[in-house]
């Protein structure tokens, strides 16, 4: 549940894009009969019909990153009078599954996240057949456009990447280690690659992120199978603590690295257990969405031309990770 702070500050911030929208959208003139009055109260939508998104992602259950995408979307659908459904499966064929019954719900916008585009391709271009808006997140932004959504909201994840692998070059680390949680996931192998171009010299290792104590054996087996690694890039805030853990038993002096925040991770980086994290905003990715589908639901608004519209990458370490401690632990960093 949101605190009272949480709140007030999502009704300041929806005020302001309210005013910023109808005053584009208004112009000068008086509401009349072909015009409906838009000075509206926060949290009003522009039509004020009811409207039913679906938000279907392939995370898997309990993962913290997911978490915060889930609140985004749920806190937005509140403040715009949306109602919003989320689900998830990390299984592409039963995510694909959770598409096709959203679609035949008939609901009013879908949000999918497109870990394995090729196995929902069928499921979310039968929605747009359906006349359903689609809006992808987070993985799946090359793909899009070419399955008819009508917005990405993400990171690029080869640039992210890239600038994760600069850093840890910077910081006087030779040969790293890019741990990938879930198999088949495009996203998470454009990580590692954009790595390996700001890197050099990058090994990757595939664990599952359902086993945990597999995930830190397997670490700690890959770093006493090549003492030369002294950097490990995990791509997920859960599997980071675990190569923290793994690092601290086998050799301290190996920095580790993560993508995504939680409030576990902000805590090791004030420590000292993780160098950076990579921020993709992953809030921004569940609450942008419903903003989008709404905006095209009531006024037949698109944003980006095309293009994604990115909510990373950004990075915390401890130069400001105070900055952002608050809000990891209310769940919406």
């Amino acid at each position: 549940m949101l605190s009272k702070s949480t709140k007030k500050f999502l009704s300041s911030l929806l005020g302001v894009a309210s005013v910023v929208l109808l005053t584009a959208c208004a112009g000068p003139s008086a509401p009349g009969p072909d015009r409906p009055d838009t000075n509206l109260p926060n949290g009003t939508a522009i039509s004020g019909t009811p409207m039913h998104v679906a938000v279907i992602t392939h995370g898997s259950a309990g993962d913290v990153f997911w978490n915060v995408v889930k609140n985004g979307a749920m806190d937005a659908g509140k403040q715009l009078g949306v109602t919003v459904d989320y689900s998830s499966d990390e299984d592409a064929q039963k995510q694909a599954g959770l598409i096709e019954s959203a679609v035949a719900r008939k609901v009013d916008g879908l949000v999918v996240s497109m870990a394995n585009p090729d196995a929902l391709k069928n499921a979310v271009q039968n929605a747009v057949k359906a006349g359903i808006p689609v809006v992808t997140i987070n993985s799946g932004q090359s793909r899009s456009v070419a399955f008819g959504a009508i917005g990405h909201v993400g990171q690029d994840e080869t640039i992210a990447g890239r600038q994760a692998g600069e850093k840890l070059k910077s910081a006087g680390r030779t040969k790293l280690l890019c741990v990938i949680h879930e198999n088949g996931n495009v996203g998470l192998d454009q990580r590692c690659d954009g790595a390996r171009q700001g890197f050099g010299q990058v090994t990757t290792l595939k664990v599952d992120i359902n086993n945990p104590t597999d995930v830190e054996t397997s670490i700690k087996n890959a770093l006493q199978g090549d003492p030369t690694i002294d950097a490990v890039l995990t791509l997920n805030p859960q599997v980071a603590l675990s190569a923290a853990n793994a690092v601290k038993d086998v050799n301290p002096k190996v920095v580790v690295s993560t993508f995504d925040l939680s409030s576990d991770v902000v805590a090791a980086i004030r420590s000292g257990q993780v160098l950076f994290a990579v921020d993709q905003q992953q809030y921004e990715q569940g609450y942008l969405p419903i903003v989008l589908l709404r905006l095209y639901h009531d006024n037949a608004n698109t944003i980006g031309g095309g293009q994604p519209t990115l909510t990373g990458p950004g990075f915390v370490d401890k130069s400001n990770v105070d900055k952002v401690a608050q809000y990891a632990a209310r769940g919406t960093r």
